[in-house]
């Protein structure tokens, strides 16, 4: 099962990361987007884009999956699969509690 608190906007999981562990990142949640990998743009256009949003993570937009998706998480082909999976399973297990 998922731990939907440390799931990043992109979908990814930071915990356990070789860049964090080392201090090199402070990670994605943590650091609201602004990280070494996206010092360039002040911040990830897709964590942005997700608060934006009101949604933790992409897959729980209501403009998912949008056209703008595949570029913004190029390093994941199979980005639109990962994330549907995601959503079904976070709506799975918030539609069970009371």
């Amino acid at each position: 099962m998922t731990d939907f608190s440390t799931l990043t906007a992109c979908g990814e999981c930071c915990v356990g990361c070789s860049k964090k562990k080392d201090g090199q990142c402070p990670g994605c949640i943590e650091a609201d987007g602004r990280v070494p990998e996206w010092a360039g743009s002040g911040r990830c256009k897709v964590h942005a884009c997700a608060r934006e949003h009101g949604v933790q993570f992409c897959g729980l937009c209501t403009e998912f999956p949008c056209e703008k998706l595949p570029s913004m998480i190029s390093w994941n082909p199979n980005i639109i699969n990962h994330l549907s999976a995601l959503r079904d399973e976070y709506n799975k297990l918030h539609k069970s509690k009371p």
